[in-house]
């Protein structure tokens, strides 16, 4: 691509990931180049580097509404994931078949839109251990069914409590969840990749810890778009990825409150409060810290704005393409996230298509790029397959202009029609 094809892109994948500005780069070339020492180290190199890691540590708890002592620093999202979902449920199924037995039968419970970071991790549980694992259905906007959560939730309580000597973790406490119920675990998204919408995840933190059951939030599209304010929901392990608001891809972290039992996936050395072995990534850390808080401050001045400019995307899209669909809550979702369904096209083909003028943007979760596979988001709001392989998602972090949402409007309003005249017969409807 040329300088100028490159300077007219139109970039609107930041879901996907997002550039590292200057200051992030500058704050971490000091412990890459100067202030490199091992932060376990007991000289004075080492202890400046522990300092740095330290301060790091306290500047993302504080924008997440965190401690310091629940950050665990890791290489990203999915591993903040598996950790949670691995860990957490390890944990508590050795600590639920000590009291009751092995023939327990545990489960987990997962919304039917997680990530595979999640979902896989949930699964695994399954294939090794014989944990149950359990859906929880969703609405046609991608609502977790609150109803159905509470109900299986009920299913897993246990009737046998012993002596009934259990303490159990209401709002604000700071005590370890009773083992009053068969159910690890609860795992949810904060906001879904895919189509925008947010969950209620206080209220699922409530239902769920009224049933002694600890609750995990993968938040990793949310941080830096939204607040975050993990005490206040009463959230006991949230999970983030740093290339999301403009780190260095490999970078990420879970926060886990210490109330919360977890057994370590890895095997080392001890880092991280011995639940994350390795050699901590200092830079790493500086990076998570000044970008989260450099995202939380621009997302507050532009919120309002980035969010009139998406409404003024959809309306435009829905106006040129009659049978264009908006998908997730329309007011209820990510103020830079726009996603839509074509039916009767493909979204590969509108993708590769819009490409071409100059539009970047995606089918749906990258992490599922290339498997032509229906998004399994969009099957469980209800869309048929081939609907659900026409999904095109469009994110942002600066306001489009009207020049900009005209342009995009312009360019798939051609592509939709140049891919209908190539393929006369494609279908339409809807559902």
């Amino acid at each position: 691509m040329s300088g100028n094809e490159a300077a007219d892109e139109l970039y609107l994948d930041a879901a996907s990931t997002e550039p590292v500005s200057r200051d992030v780069i500058e704050a971490m070339m000091p412990f890459l180049t100067e202030a490199y020492a091992n932060p376990l180290s007991v000289h004075q190199p080492g202890k400046t580097a522990a300092r740095a890691l330290s301060a790091a540590r306290a500047s993302l708890a504080a924008d997440l509404g965190a401690r310091p002592d629940d950050v665990i620093f890791t290489s990203g999202g999915t591993e903040s994931d598996n950790l949670a979902v691995k860990g957490i449920a390890m944990a508590r199924m050795r600590m639920l078949r000590d009291r009751y037995g092995e023939s327990v039968k545990p489960r987990i419970l997962i919304s039917a839109i997680e990530h595979p970071a999640v979902a896989q991790s949930a699964d695994w549980m399954e294939r090794w251990f014989g944990v149950e694992v359990v859906r929880i259905p969703v609405d046609e906007q991608a609502h977790i069914d609150m109803a159905t959560l509470e109900r299986e939730l009920a299913q897993g309580d246990m009737t046998d409590i012993g002596n009934g000597e259990h303490e159990t973790a209401g709002q604000g406490s700071g005590s370890t969840l009773a083992l009053t119920n068969r159910t690890l675990l609860v795992s949810v998204m904060l906001a879904n990749n895919e189509v925008g919408t947010i969950e209620p995840v206080d209220e699922i933190a409530r239902i769920t810890h009224t049933h002694g059951v600890p609750v995990h939030v993968d938040a990793v599209q949310a941080a830096g778009q939204i607040p975050i304010r993990m005490r206040d929901w009463d959230v006991d392990a949230l999970s983030i990825s740093g290339h999301k608001f403009g780190t260095p891809k490999g970078l990420g972290a879970l926060l886990l409150r210490g109330r919360t039992p977890v057994e370590p996936v890895l095997s080392g050395g001890g880092q991280e409060r011995g639940l994350r072995s390795g050699t901590q990534n200092v830079a790493g850390a500086v990076a998570l810290a000044i970008a989260l808080h450099e995202s939380n401050e621009r997302m507050a001045g532009r919120y309002r704005a980035l969010a009139e400019s998406r409404d003024r995307l959809m309306d435009a899209v829905l106006r040129v393409e009659p049978r264009a669909q908006v998908t997730g809550d329309p007011k209820r979702r990510l103020p830079g996230h726009a996603s839509f369904v074509f039916p009767g096209l493909s979204g590969e083909a509108l993708l590769v298509d819009l490409d071409a003028r100059g539009i970047a943007c995606s089918s749906g979760s990258a992490c599922a790029l290339g498997r032509h596979e229906a998004p399994a988001t969009l099957l469980a709001m209800g869309f048929t397959a081939p609907v659900a392989k026409s999904a095109l998602r469009m994110t942002f972090r600066t306001p489009l202009t009207p020049e900009q949402v005209n342009r995009v409007a312009a360019a798939i309003e051609e592509s939709c029609h140049s891919l209908t005249h190539a393929h006369p017969s494609a279908p339409a409807g809807a559902r």
